[in-house]
């Protein structure tokens, strides 16, 4: 397809289809003459990958850059491949070490893993962002005079350990190798609102089951 087919096809501008392969978010297409270009399915494709993390997911133009430049390193192994694609999304600013909070939440998780058996974590720790979310949450909790320590937590990790199976299950029915990268990270950017907005609705229903509206 030309350029003007995939801005229709996509509902992506011209303008901006062009910006993105001057970013380097999508790669250039086939050059039919000097000024001519041709497209395929897989630019679709990549197009609204980089739409929904832009738009949805408020991911910035450079961090789209860097995640995407791990999702096309063939060089990489799959883990690697999906965990540093991961990694590059934004994470929450790194935790103050010296902090008593932070401290007490990191025994607290690392509590957590050692219960849960969750080895490739309890190697990762630090270096990991989701470890450090964590830590930040549950500091945050312990700021404010609650307790959500290991035994609070590893309920609600077994449901997150489940629903990991199921995003591999889904990711792994693609063919290829892109396309299951290309998925897990939509899955980060779309999912977890999707999982948040599930929790809160249930949330709601429950309150209603159990205190009713009085």
């Amino acid at each position: 397809m030309r350029l003007a087919e995939l801005s229709e096809q996509s509902g992506v501008s011209t303008a901006t289809i062009k910006y993105y392969l001057r970013e380097g978010l999508l790669p250039p297409g086939r050059q039919i003459n000097a000024t001519t270009a041709e497209y395929d399915e897989d630019h679709l494709r990549r197009l609204r990958l980089v739409r929904a993390m832009i738009q949805v997911g408020r991911v910035p133009v450079a961090k789209v850059r860097e995640v995407l430049g791990h999702v096309d390193d063939d060089s990489l192994p799959r883990t690697i491949r999906l965990g540093a694609a991961l990694w590059a999304l934004p994470q929450v600013p790194e935790p103050d070490a010296e902090d008593e909070y932070v401290q007490a939440a990191h025994r607290e998780v690392g509590a957590l893993l050692e219960q849960l058996g969750w080895t490739n974590a309890k190697q990762l720790t630090t270096l990991s962002p989701a470890y450090r979310s964590l830590v930040v949450a549950v500091a945050a909790f312990r700021r404010i005079g609650y307790t959500f320590g290991a035994e609070l937590l590893v309920p609600y990790a077994e449901l997150m350990y489940r629903t990991a199976v199921l995003d591999l299950d889904n990711m792994e029915a693609y063919p290829s190798q892109a396309e299951r990268v290309e998925f897990a990270i939509l899955g980060a950017v779309l999912n977890e609102p999707v999982l948040q907005a599930l929790h809160r609705l249930a949330q709601e229903e429950e309150t209603a089951r159990r205190y009713g509206f009085e």
